[in-house]
């Protein structure tokens, strides 16, 4: 995702930063989220954080393609 402006100044409002989005799955329920607190990640049942390579199995790749958060195949690469 990138957003911006990335400051006050007029020349940022020409600068988009990259931000990485954080899902989550509690249960059966993914989510997105942007900036959780360590508590927050202690009460769901996994997570991937954005911005970072993680590997999943292909269940888990499955279930988060049916999650309904927009991941889709191609937001994943092959090992």
């Amino acid at each position: 995702m990138e957003e911006g402006p990335t400051g006050q100044h007029r020349l940022f409002y020409f600068f988009k930063l990259r931000q990485g989005v954080t899902v989550t799955r509690t249960g059966s329920t993914f989510g997105l989220g942007r900036y959780f607190s360590q508590d927050q990640l202690d009460d769901v049942d996994e997570y991937w954080l954005g911005g970072h390579e993680s590997s999943v199995s292909e269940a888990t790749k499955a279930a988060l393609i049916a999650g309904g958060i927009g991941v889709t195949e191609a937001n994943f690469t092959v090992e």
